[in-house]
């Protein structure tokens, strides 16, 4: 029966690099070109997708408001700084806009359309799918009377959409459609609530209230924006995007809203990631302190807290968007995934693997609040030191890596240097901030992890760091290594290794991860360029004094942004289209990092090591 209904299940999704984020700071949504709502998850970016289209097809579940005639052209723009989407269509008989935004703030759950006639008359479609559980659960779906106006609700076990405007669709063959005509002039605005079943409906919302409100609020919080610098405007639209996956309410920060989005068209490698890993909540943290946001390292430094508050031998390396920690992996093998890549799955098994560079971002990111001024309070620093000290016991053991090698536990050098990068920072917080803690201690295991890193993650013939310690192979992560300090940017070793990088991971101009060929990671299949080490690479070549070829691969980096400034996890520089998850934190936090070190660079600001160089 499913493998008949998979089989029905109609066009897939558009291109991944069609879609734009709408967000309320508790949860996404992506639109596409076509005026489709493919992916939305409700109430919270980790709940169940009530519109799932985006990993099967319109019957399991989408909200379509667009042009009847599919050869309309369109246009897509951001209102101002916000996330509110206005999208122009035109056809051979007129011209309309769509505004598609969800209004921050009452703890409510609204997606809000307003479709208006600019020019002629242009016949509309409307097409309102509702399937919760990922798609799976058709609900019980009536028309009623709420606040004085008929409505369309769904309803399924906890759950309860209900649909309002001033024209609604009409039931059909599961589905609810319409068609009418918009002429200059006219205007139509529906809304999609989500409650919880056993709740009352919540009263209308007021369309120019909430969303001008909304449209304020954002606009304010891009204001603040304190980066001057080149590329100031994708600095911006990043930041926003960032802000969007940040929990507003809990300070949970996300990696993407989206889940199975494959990382190899056809394959298996599929990952979901509306949940907080530790090191990208960290980089999220860091581009926002670098960008004049000091006070979200307050909310964020709460929520982490609260997370990993216990036992520092229990600490793990995601959580959920509310501090969780079960987040067991699943497939759902009731949907055949984006352009048929199974599994499609939820949970991530990665959350039970050790990554020992997380605290070293974490650290990172603690440092620079302190450095712009967030007084430490006793509770933070406390946690701080313990998970340094449990460091101290076990920092000589393999780990999974960055990357979430699914193979055998490695050293790899990029985590060893991260280990390097806990304690410095630790150290960092005694002598400069007066902090309490075993200085003398740190400072030796610091020597004794760099002493290491050099004797077994360098290989002096090539001249260049490499992925682990049983390995010659390189990895795009020691990149990095100028930017938290371990060496200069001119040092030759670094020198060396953006070379080797450059020779061995580039594609298109574009760089991989790493060689999947080598068979690290466990998985068969291959994958594209990711984006966010491109980045790192034009962050190398600024620390190195190389500004020419620094701007000339921002710039191309810049112009794979899609039409309102996002970028997914990776590229297909062959086929030209984005592949992963979208967007995806990682890419756009690594574009503000870009452009800060660009600027730094252009100042002749390069950060030096913060230790001696032995």
């Amino acid at each position: 029966m499913r493998a008949a209904w998979v089989a029905t299940l109609g066009p897939m999704p558009l291109p991944i690099e069609d879609y734009a984020i709408l967000g309320d700071t508790r949860t996404a949504a992506l639109v596409g070109k076509d005026g489709s709502v493919d992916w939305l998850c409700l109430p919270r970016f980790d709940s169940p997708a009530c519109f799932a289209a985006l990993l099967g097809g319109p019957r399991n579940g989408r909200w379509l408001i667009g042009p009847a005639d599919t050869s309309a052209r369109s246009t897509r723009r951001y209102l101002g700084n916000s996330a509110a989407l206005e999208t122009t269509y035109t056809t051979d008989t007129g011209r309309v806009t769509v505004v598609d935004v969800m209004p921050i703030g009452d703890h409510r759950a609204d997606l809000v359309r307003r479709v208006v006639g600019v020019e002629g008359t242009v016949r509309m479609r409307h097409e309102w799918v509702v399937r919760l559980g990922y798609g799976l659960v058709r609900p019980w779906v009536r028309r009623e009377v709420m606040h004085g106006a008929k409505v369309i609700t769904a309803v399924a076990g906890p759950d309860r959409l209900v649909l309002r405007g001033p024209r609604l669709p009409k039931a059909h063959d599961g589905r609810h459609v319409d068609e009418w005509d918009v002429s200059a002039g006219e205007e139509f605005t529906f809304s999609t609530t989500w409650v919880a079943s056993h709740r009352e409906l919540p009263e209308p919302i007021d369309y120019d209230e909430r969303v001008n409100a909304t449209l304020e609020l954002m606009g304010a919080w891009a204001d603040r924006c304190s980066y001057q610098g080149p590329y100031r405007e994708e600095v911006v639209r990043s930041l926003v995007t960032l802000r969007l996956l940040t929990d507003g309410e809990t300070g949970g920060i996300v990696a993407a809203p989206t889940t199975s989005l494959p990382e190899d068209f056809g394959g298996e490698r599929n990952w979901d990631y509306r949940f907080c890993w530790l090191r990208d909540a960290s980089l999220t943290l860091e581009a926002l302190l670098e960008s004049g946001y000091a006070g979200e390292a307050r909310h964020w430094r709460s929520w982490l807290l609260r997370a990993v508050a216990g036992d520092p031998q229990d600490l793990q390396i995601m959580y959920g968007v509310d501090g969780s920690r079960e987040l067991p992996e699943r497939t759902l093998d009731h949907l055949p995934g984006y352009d048929r890549s199974s599994p499609v799955r939820v949970g991530n098994a990665a959350v039970d693997q050790r990554q020992t560079d997380v605290l070293g971002e974490v650290m990172i990111a603690l440092q620079m609040a302190r450095d712009v001024g967030l007084e430490e309070d006793r509770d933070a620093w406390s946690l701080q030191r313990k998970l340094v000290e449990e460091l101290a016991e076990h920092w000589q053991e393999p780990d999974n890596g960055l990357w979430e090698i699914r193979g055998p536990r490695r050293h790899f050098t990029h985590s060893r240097v991260m280990v390097w990068v806990a304690f410095d920072r630790a150290i960092a917080a005694v002598e400069k901030h007066g902090l309490d803690g075993p200085v003398t201690k740190w400072v030796a295991l610091r020597d004794a992890v760099r002493k290491e890193v050099l004797a077994h993650g360098y290989d002096p013939e090539r001249n260049t760091f490499t992925q682990h310690y049983e390995t010659k192979e390189v990895d795009a992560s020691l990149l990095v290594l100028s930017d938290v300090g371990f060496v200069a940017g001119d040092d030759p070793r670094m020198l060396g290794t953006i070379k080797a990088v450059e020779e061995d991971l580039l594609s298109n101009g574009l760089l991989l991860r790493y060689r999947t060929q080598s068979g690290v990671d466990g998985l068969p299949g291959h994958e594209h360029p990711f984006l966010a080490c491109s980045f790192w690479l034009v962050q190398a070549y600024a620390h190195a004094g190389r500004l020419d070829d620094a701007h000339a691969l921002m710039r191309r980096l810049l112009a794979l942004c899609n039409d309102v400034g996002l970028l997914s996890e990776e590229y297909d520089s062959e086929n030209e289209r984005f592949v992963g998850n979208f967007p995806q934190a990682f890419s756009h936090l690594g574009l503000v990092g870009a452009a800060i070190e660009l600027a730094r660079a252009e100042r002749d600001e390069h950060p030096a090591p913060t230790s001696s160089d032995s």
